[in-house]
């Protein structure tokens, strides 16, 4: 678990005749879920095995033990994806720095291939240029990253947790101006459309999590609050840790639990994994959360309560 210690002292600004601001009281969740925790399905796909309904979202609640019943506290939410999902119709290129903006990334390889002239990166037309060789040959390895990403031992990210949807998919790429052109379009006013279809979904709600395999920690939309523990298929290289910051100083609760619930069920859901303190270190407190079906499924939390106070010397 790794250790980042991340305080806010709090601050007592005088105005006039003693006016003053209270410091954050709240505190930062650190957490580490195993590589065993289920992603949820894409939009409108079944659940496959160790996959969860995409319409549904994560809670930590701590929990307050009491002789009559235990009290919970809703502390965050979140929802888990893939870093990458193909079949998302708003996966696309976006920004000046892409030469097809709006272009629906499972047609990158091909559309880069029709305009460098070069189908095969490996056997090059003898009138190719060297940039055209270079720009063929990435967008091969890019296409190949992404199947490594977004399969079942891809990256699965944390992100935040919403309930919106994306516009409906059109039939074809002649479709009604208010629906997202299917991926196979790829034709200059196809993209344009797609783009801005997204975009505004994006921005009539920006907790809408849309993934890109870019920048791994900069999604095209929502927040990214970290990933779920594992390995990145393309370097093998190990990833893992969220964080979230939450209201509430956390000091008096006595233990923890994540729940999931889909968006036609009751809260708090169903119980995943719960967990009571244990190895109080030096301010922290470290939270073991197991999974109570499935034993494989833990969590490692480390909570650093009340950053308004902090009397700990490192």
């Amino acid at each position: 678990m790794r250790r980042r210690v991340t305080t806010l002292i709090g601050l007592w600004v005088g105005f006039g005749a003693g006016a003053c601001v209270d410091g954050f009281r709240g505190s930062n969740v650190q957490i580490d879920l195993a590589s065993a925790m289920p992603a949820q399905a894409s939009v409108g796909a079944v659940p496959r095995a160790n996959q969860l309904p995409s319409a549904g979202h994560f809670s930590i609640y701590g929990i307050q033990t009491a002789a009559d019943r235990d009290r919970l506290f809703a502390l965050d939410t979140f929802e888990i994806h893939p870093m990458v999902d193909v079949s998302s119709p708003c996966f696309i290129d976006v920004g000046d720095h892409v030469p097809h903006p709006g272009l629906h990334v499972s047609q990158y390889g091909a559309m880069i291939a029709a305009d460098t002239g070069i189908p095969d990166y490996q056997n090059p037309p003898a009138t190719s240029t060297h940039a055209q060789q270079i720009e063929a040959a990435t967008a091969a390895q890019r296409m190949l990253d992404i199947t490594l990403l977004g399969g079942d031992m891809g990256i699965k990210a944390v992100t935040s947790a919403s309930e919106s949807s994306y516009p409906t998919v059109a039939a074809d790429c002649n479709g009604p101006a208010g629906q997202i052109p299917p991926a196979m379009c790829t034709d200059a006013a196809s993209n344009q459309r797609r783009l801005e279809l997204c975009q505004q979904a994006w921005q009539d709600d920006p907790a809408l999590w849309e993934g890109t395999d870019r920048v791994l920690t900069v999604p095209l939309a929502g927040t990214t609050y970290g990933l779920v523990d594992g390995m990145n298929p393309i370097n093998l290289a190990p990833v893992g840790g969220a964080q979230f910051f939450v209201d509430e100083a956390l000091s008096s609760m006595d233990a923890f639990a994540i729940y999931f619930r889909t968006d036609a069920a009751a809260d708090p859901g169903d119980l995943l994994l719960y967990g009571t303190f244990t190895q109080p270190t030096r301010g922290t407190s470290h939270v073991h959360l197991t999974g109570v079906v499935n034993p494989s499924l833990t969590a490692e939390m480390v909570i650093f309560a009340d950053l308004g106070e902090d009397d700990v010397q490192f």
